[in-house]
């Protein structure tokens, strides 16, 4: 914007003097009835909402530009650049236009962000809208986020040991809908790149200075501050951002709880995408997902629990089985279920109401819906005692439900059943709980009777059938007569306006009754409005036992839910042991994929058995061909561990299982081009991050791993990767692959155990039966897969030719080197030198000579064997 100061209007004066205080927003500039735009926020905001651009004399020569919207309206557009990631501020008049002089004072009032929004109609009911701040110093990072709309402020630090990655998984856990991160950090652009695959959060970035420790530590209150400096700046920063935002202290609505990442199963964003535990891969819904499948919770606080709950399964085992014995009470008691539903089912959302009653702009309808929930507590505490001492959370549940009597019969006398939705508009204070609200009500009706007695009696008395007493706010009461009738008129009428078919009048007795009527309206709003703010003062006293009241009320809805989907889905209640217990075993009968089998329905899904541990059984050797249910087979297990440990039944007959610590999965990948990565390279930096982080207690699931490349590189790798796990790693892991050479490691590696899914053949036809057995496959059956998907009989019939031609070149090989086919590749140097006697160039046989394999770390025999990929693709 130039700089036109010296010569605009006085108003416009006003106006660029506000926006210098929120260059980063649109300023919604309130004019008389309208919010209006200029200049470049103009522009932005006609383009985005779809409103005419005009202009305005502003002593320019030229016109500024200028659009605007109704005040009465402005949420609704304020809402729809919010979604499209804008900030957006409101420059509201500080002073009644009627009464000051001058120009009226104006001011930002509020400033509404993606993250910092309060307003119900913009907020997802089932999801929590997060804000997040990050503070980095020295690749370290401080993190805090929250849900303003509910007070919860949650906070913690990575650093040695942690990395980018890291904080990428939390970013993709959270999905932030802004983040706040300061300039001096290195990861700005990485993050902004991340986001925009995730959830598109808008990412703002700040002054070092205002990271500031000491203003953080104020903002905290030392709250535990002083632990942890990184996320003391974090915290801190995000809750000046917030009060920023919100022009007004949150020191009573905030609660600030921090947590360490080894509290919970870690898993990273690859492995959320691809199990879509949240939402699904293509295209970003709750249907399809694991959620989905889960979450029958009646109310808004509870659809959010049970989201956290899934996206942050536990490894403390006392607090899984306090979850899980609570759900089998459930489960069994289907009338105590229904039961305890049906009274949750007319439970507000107390979380948020208690959030806007502490901001100040919690409504009548608010205080009403409080009050109707606050009815129900009584009912849900009286059901669920009998069941205190059946189960540990149950009884903590029971005791942390206050039905807060006093505060529901202040409600109760307070505020009338069907308020208006806006304070202006009066009439929500009930009649008997203020004799001077009844008197000043009882004066305004009368005045309104007295209105309707003084029309009639002046038609009568001048014979002007047509009279009318009207009301506007330039004149007030005035008497309305048509021109047929002016010679009608009496010479006590005083003429205020002339009009083309009437005229209007006042008289001496209606301006005494606009008076009385007028004045006693205006003095019963403000007098309603006053104490209507009096009673949320008072409820806001109430806002911790509230407070736990509303986080109960959502754990009891999350258990409900759990035992609602076991029972309807037959599922089974897990045995957990800690992490690190001898044998570390996953022993699943008849396990299913929860979502699977919901799509395909009428128990069409194939349960299968699984048993996996830390000695002989450690790794399983997944072959078969595509489409045969290797991955569905393995992703079951992998959401069974955050179902179980989550405190969710499981979709089995029986169910046993030790604690993990982490959970990876390496399923599917495409190509990263805002990075300028490959697939196979984004495969291989996915595989990098696995083993660089799975520990003895974590599981994995990987699924054709070195297919990104050739055949021999890949198989290669898949080799090497597999080895490493079981010999160093030593975890638990699931291993999906085409690579049939791979099976021979049951041979050599006793943890390995090969299994394969079965096909049944009939000539030339296969029918998957996805049922899972020991022992590798008998073949890809590739070519029928292919047919099967319909690709036409020529090219099905002309690969077979080909096949045939490369088995008998095998063959031929096999006679020469003295090996049959089947054991012509025993180990992995004998893989690698089958591999350069057919393929390689001798400058590849050489440096593959100079490599000492024993000394390479896992990453570098990555990194070797890329670079060995690319060198033989340029040979082709």
């Amino acid at each position: 914007m130039p700089d036109i100061e010296a010569n605009v209007t006085p108003m416009m004066k006003q106006y660029l003097d506000v926006k210098k205080k929120c260059p980063d927003c649109i300023l919604f500039f309130r004019l008389g009835d309208f919010y209006e735009m200029f200049f470049d926020d103009a522009v932005t905001a006609s383009r985005e909402l779809e409103l005419v651009l005009t202009g305005k004399d502003c002593g320019l020569k030229e016109r500024a530009p200028m659009c605007g919207v109704p005040y009465h309206a402005a949420l609704s557009y304020i809402s729809k650049l919010i979604s499209k990631g804008y900030k957006v501020a409101i420059g509201e008049q500080l002073e009644d236009p009627a009464t000051c002089k001058g120009i009226v004072k104006r001011d930002i009032v509020r400033i509404y962000t993606p993250g910092t929004v309060v307003e119900d109609k913009m907020l997802e009911h089932r999801g929590n809208n997060y804000i997040m701040s990050i503070f980095e110093f020295r690749s370290m990072y401080g993190l805090a986020f929250a849900d303003i709309s509910t007070g919860q402020l949650y906070a913690t630090s990575l650093t040695f040991g942690r990395t980018y990655n890291h904080l990428a998984d939390e970013i993709a856990r959270i999905a932030p809908a802004e983040i706040i991160i300061n300039n001096k950090s290195e990861s700005i652009n990485k993050i902004r790149t991340f986001t925009d695959t995730i959830s598109r959060a808008y990412v703002g970035v700040l002054p070092e200075e205002f990271f500031d420790y000491d203003l953080a530590v104020q903002s905290l209150n030392d709250n535990g501050c002083k632990q942890d400096e990184l996320r003391t700046r974090a915290a801190g920063t995000l809750i000046r951002y917030m009060e920023d935002t919100q022009k007004m202290s949150l020191d009573k609505n905030i609660k600030v709880s921090y947590y360490k990442f080894d509290e919970y199963m870690a898993i990273d964003a690859s492995s959320r995408r691809n199990l879509e535990i949240s939402q699904t891969m293509r295209d970003k819904q709750k249907k399809g997902s694991l959620l989905w499948v889960i979450d029958k919770t009646v109310t808004s606080m509870g659809g959010r629990c049970l989201k956290r709950w899934i996206d942050q399964p536990l490894i403390d085992v006392d607090a899984i089985n306090e979850r899980l014995d609570a759900v089998s009470i459930f489960k069994e008691g289907f009338m105590l279920r229904s039961q305890l539903r049906e009274f949750l089912d007319g439970i507000y959302d107390i979380e948020r109401v208690v959030g806007r009653i502490l901001l100040g702009t919690a409504s009548p309808r608010d205080m009403v819906s409080l009050r109707h929930s606050l009815g129900k507590l009584p009912y849900i505490k009286e059901t669920l005692s009998p069941y205190s001492q059946r189960a540990t959370l149950l009884n903590t549940l029971i005791g942390s439900i206050d039905p807060l009597p006093q505060l529901h019969s202040l409600l109760e006398a307070a505020i009338v059943d069907d308020p208006p939705a806006l304070l202006k508009d009066g009439g929500y204070i009930r009649a008997g709980y203020s004799a001077e609200v009844d008197q000043y009500r009882e004066v305004t009706t009368n005045g309104k009777t007295y209105l309707a007695s003084y029309e009639a009696q002046e038609r009568e008395k001048t014979g002007i059938k047509n009279l009318k007493v009207s009301y506007n706010k330039v004149f007030g009461y005035y008497i309305e007569v048509t021109n047929s009738y002016k010679d009608l008129v009496p010479p006590t009428y005083i003429r205020k306006q002339t009009l083309v078919n009437n005229e209007r009048y006042i008289t001496d007795e209606l301006k005494k009754m606009e008076d009385m009527i007028i004045g006693g309206e205006e003095r019963l709003i403000r007098l309603e409005s006053q104490l209507f703010s009096d009673v949320r003062d008072t409820a806001a006293g109430y806002a911790d036992s509230l407070k736990l009241t509303a986080d109960s009320l959502a754990i009891l809805d999350t258990l409900l839910s759990f035992a609602e989907v076991a029972d309807r889905n037959n599922y089974c209640k897990p045995i957990i042991h800690p992490q690190g217990t001898s044998g570390k075993v996953i022993s699943i009968k008849d396990g299913r994929h929860p979502v699977v089998e919901q799509v395909i329905g009428n128990g069409e899904f194939v349960p299968n058995d699984v048993y996996i541990n830390d000695a002989e059984d450690m790794m399983l050797v997944i072959t078969g061909p595509n489409m045969a249910g290797k991955s569905t087979y393995m992703r079951q297990v992998a959401l069974m561990l955050i179902m179980a440990q989550a405190g969710c039944f499981v979709p089995a007959s029986e169910a046993e299982i030790s604690i993990v610590d982490k959970l990876f999965t390496r399923v599917g990948a495409s190509d990263d081009l805002a990075s300028g990565q490959s697939t196979f390279m984004v495969e291989m930096s996915e595989v990098a991050n696995i083993l660089s982080n799975a520990t003895e207690n974590s599981f994995m699931i990987l699924d054709e791993i070195g297919r990104g490349t050739s055949t021999f590189d890949g198989l290669s790798i898949a080799w090497a990767v597999l080895e490493y796990i079981v010999n160093s790693l030593k975890c638990r892991a699931m291993f999906a692959t085409h690579y049939h050479e791979l099976t021979e490691l049951e041979k050599s590696l006793p943890a390995v155990k090969n299994y394969c899914v079965t096909v049944k053949k009939k000539g030339e036809d296969i029918t998957f039966l996805h049922k899972i057995k020991r022992g590798g496959a008998d073949g890809s059956y590739g070519i029928s897969v292919a047919s099967l998907a319909g690709i036409p009989t020529a090219v099905t019939a002309r690969a077979k030719e080909i096949l045939a031609q490369i088995d008998n070149q095998n063959i031929q090989a096999g006679k020469k080197s003295g090996k049959s086919s089947k054991t012509q590749i025993s180990s992995d140097m004998d893989l690698l030198a089958y591999t350069a006697n057919t393929v390689m160039q001798d400058e590849i046989i050489a440096e593959l000579k100079e490599i000492n394999v024993q000394e390479l770390t896992p990453i570098e025999a990555l990194n070797v064997l890329y670079r060995l990929h690319q060198k033989a693709e340029k040979r082709i």
